[in-house]
């Protein structure tokens, strides 16, 4: 329970929020307080992912097979990335949740009309540098915070001042969206007392829609998806060994709403499957940070949801490898903590246009779904860890000793 307190007071929160709305329609006073915790945290947000992105990536060690792994890695990362927001994309367009309630989409001054190579070139990159202290110009801020990390790395010896400079400020802002997240209960609490209040009970029925909707989608791919990943891996002895072995991260992982958390125990049922040590050390611990089939699903939840309530047109080709490709973003992105969600759902906000309104909205289904999406989340990593060793290793590497 210890682990669910803060999830616990935040739908409580939310709850008591949504109470006030539907009892006093006046309750849009409450939405300045809401105000302040949002614009804390569009303020830190910048900061915060130039730190952990170029930390992350300068504090790579060096082990043996490094580039080989690290390719493999990558590979699955993305493979299996691309199956769970296909597979979710086509649940939630069958049944949307958002769909059925309507909010005014109040979108910024339309831009100039660019042409599709000049629209990729303004969204993965800045012609200042001061732009990039924009969370509007998310993506050209992650390009340049992978390339400060590649450098500082590459550097050596040389580096390492800057490196543990990276490092530290990673654990500052971190620290910082820690300290902001004590005012969630109370800014969720308002903002939601300010939207039930405005838009009625209709939205909090569509919130039961998004939970149940997730929570099967996610049960059906925990036990589907890996038992065919594991099977890749290594046939028939491939699922016998992933499922002997994954009730203890799995449960971690459950009842700590804590990719991080589970590391440890990751690394342990990892090596009992056989994963070699140089495989396990860093396909785990990265795939903390970057492998996150769980919120991948749920990103494309909460964009289809957000799509519905605001009644825009999901439906195209455009559209479809947009959600794609912004799930697999906000996958990657989202913190191996608890609640560490915002970071992605800010990203959503920036890259469709939504305005700041909408995060409180999409925050709460991430609080609803926290659970099962770290389940998936931290068990996938260890299934990715026999994938990537059946590309290394070879078929038999499940008869070779860890």
């Amino acid at each position: 329970m210890k682990n669910y307190r803060f999830p616990i007071i935040l739908l409580l929160s939310i709850l008591i929020g949504a109470i006030v709305g539907l009892v006093k329609e006046e309750a849009v006073v409450f939405q300045p307080i809401g105000d302040v915790f949002l614009n804390l945290l569009f303020t830190i947000i910048v900061p915060l992912i130039f730190f952990t992105i170029s930390s992350s990536i300068a504090n790579m060690n060096g082990a043996n097979r490094l580039g080989k792994i690290i390719g493999w890695m990558f590979g699955t990362f993305l493979f299996t990335g691309l199956v769970s927001a296909i597979y979710m994309f086509f649940i939630v367009k069958l049944v949307n949740p958002g769909e059925g309630v309507k909010i005014k989409l109040i979108k910024p001054e339309s831009a100039e009309e660019l042409n599709p190579i000049a629209q990729i070139v303004k969204t993965f990159t800045v012609p200042d540098f001061v732009e990039l202290f924009s969370r509007s110009n998310m993506l050209a801020l992650i390009v340049i915070s992978i390339l400060i990390g590649f450098a500082a790395q590459s550097v050596g010896e040389r580096g390492k001042p800057f490196t543990s400079f990276l490092s530290s400020g990673s654990e500052v802002m971190m620290k910082v969206v820690s300290l902001i997240m004590y005012l969630a209960p109370i800014g969720l609490g308002a903002y939601f007392a300010s939207l039930v209040g405005q838009y009625g009970p209709i939205l909090l029925g569509s919130y039961i829609k998004a939970g149940i909707t997730y929570y099967l989608a996610s049960l059906i791919y925990f036990f589907v998806a890996f038992t065919i990943y594991a099977f890749m891996a290594g046939k028939g002895k491939g699922i016998r060994v992933f499922w002997s072995n994954m009730l203890a991260p799995s449960i971690t992982a459950l009842a700590t709403c804590s990719s991080a958390a589970s590391i440890p125990v990751n690394l342990e049922a990892s090596s009992r499957m056989g994963i070699k040590k140089d495989i396990r050390d860093t396909t785990i611990p990265l795939g903390a940070a970057l492998h996150k089939d769980g919120s991948v699903i749920g990103g494309v939840l909460k964009i289809i949801f957000l799509f519905g309530i605001f009644d825009m047109n999901s439906g195209g080709i455009g559209n479809f490898f947009l959600i794609i490709s912004v799930s697999l973003l906000v996958g990657a992105v989202m913190g191996a903590i608890p609640s560490g969600g915002m970071i992605g759902e800010m990203l959503i906000l920036s890259l469709f246009g939504f305005p700041p309104e909408a995060l409180p909205i999409i925050a709460a289904i991430s609080t609803l779904i926290d659970p099962p999406a770290t389940m998936l989340n931290a068990s996938g990593d260890n299934v990715a860890g026999m994938m990537v060793s059946r590309m290394v290793e070879g078929k038999n590497w499940l008869n070779k000793s860890a």
